[in-house]
């Protein structure tokens, strides 16, 4: 008798629920799932939702050219006797950190170019963005390290081997990778616990800290305060010790009397300068730039350039403007071509 009464009671309440009280309690669901799981809508390198096969094919090129041109200088350092200079070995991780750099922002370009409006989950956006600063600021410092090292080379090149030690450029390296991704961990962290619109759109084609902080619904004067306390230290000190390596290097170049001691100087640091010019003069544009003069077209433009341009370009000025690159290149396709026919 008693379940009888209950069977009834539940009947009562499914007559009671209309198709609509049923939709209303899909909306309800719905809302909860936005709510626990909120999504960012990257918009993409252009604005509307126009599908770009032009760009795509353009930008797929790129991508394929530098992960070729990268992969082959790591393989080149490393497999080489005689690439074996410090110079090279931190050309060899420079290499692998630009294929990785533009691995992190690349891919979501391409989707973007093709399916405007892609979807990143809070956690997805978050991820890129570590690894993308956390890249980013360890290439500032190993052009830092380079720098240093051609500073050694053409204003000491008696005490080069004593300075440039294999301890000590290995020493270089890993401080430059726990820097940044500490630096990179404590920014992350500190964006990730703001508070943000459900869905977002992020005017740009990966989750950018500038932008991230733009969306913020929260109060972020005490995140902007150590971000840009601690952000100023870490990314201007690789600037500052470039800056500071060249300077003396010029200093030593202009005390050479002939010509050629000129031209040979200039041509151990040259293709070096041109990847810090590149590589500094955009990130400087995009980040301390004041925000009065913010332009999300501008970002998304310049970030192209330090994000997917100059790591490109980075195999193929050092291997064509370096006779010992190319003379390994050779050697590494004779060999090749030699196991072959056998």
């Amino acid at each position: 008798m008693q379940k009888s009464t209950q069977r009834c009671q539940n009947l009562a309440l499914l007559t009671y629920l209309t198709p609509q009280h049923w939709n209303l309690s899909g909306h309800s669901m719905a809302l909860a799932n936005l709510t626990s799981a909120p999504q960012f809508l990257l918009l993409g390198l252009m604005d509307g939702t126009d599908v770009h096969p032009l760009l795509f094919l353009l930008f797929l090129g790129i991508y394929l050219l530098n992960g070729l041109g990268n992969l082959i200088m790591v393989v080149v350092v490393r497999s080489d006797r005689a690439l074996r200079s410090p110079m090279y070995y931190f050309l060899g991780h420079l290499s692998l950190v630009d294929a990785c750099f533009t691995t992190v922002t690349v891919p979501r370009l391409l989707a973007g170019l093709l399916h405007p409006g892609q979807a990143v989950s809070f956690q997805g956006c978050f991820a890129q963005m570590y690894f993308f600063v956390a890249l980013g600021i360890t290439e500032s410092y190993l052009l830092a390290a380079m720098s240093y090292d051609r500073a050694v080379a053409v204003c000491w090149p008696l005490h080069y081997t004593a300075v440039m030690t294999p301890g000590r450029c290995t020493a270089l390296v890993w401080v430059s990778w726990a820097v940044s991704h500490l630096h990179s961990l404590l920014h992350t962290l500190l964006i990730s616990a703001l508070s943000y619109p459900r869905p977002a759109s992020v005017s740009h084609f990966f989750c950018d800290m500038t932008v991230m902080l733009s969306l913020a619904t929260s109060d972020t004067s005490a995140a902007e305060a150590a971000i840009f306390s601690e952000g100023l230290a870490v990314v201007l000190t690789p600037l500052f010790l470039v800056s500071l390596s060249y300077a003396r290097i010029l200093v030593a170049v202009l005390g050479v009397r002939s010509a050629g001691g000129r031209h040979r100087a200039f041509s151990t640091c040259g293709a070096h300068l041109v990847v810090v010019s590149l590589f500094f003069g955009s990130v400087l544009s995009v980040y301390f730039r004041p925000s009065s003069a913010y332009s999300a077209r501008y970002n998304r433009l310049a970030s192209v350039v330090y994000a997917v341009v100059t790591p490109t370009l980075n195999p193929f000025i050092y291997s064509l403007r370096n006779k010992e690159v190319k003379g390994a290149l050779k050697r590494g396709f004779r060999c090749r071509a030699a196991s072959q026919e056998v």
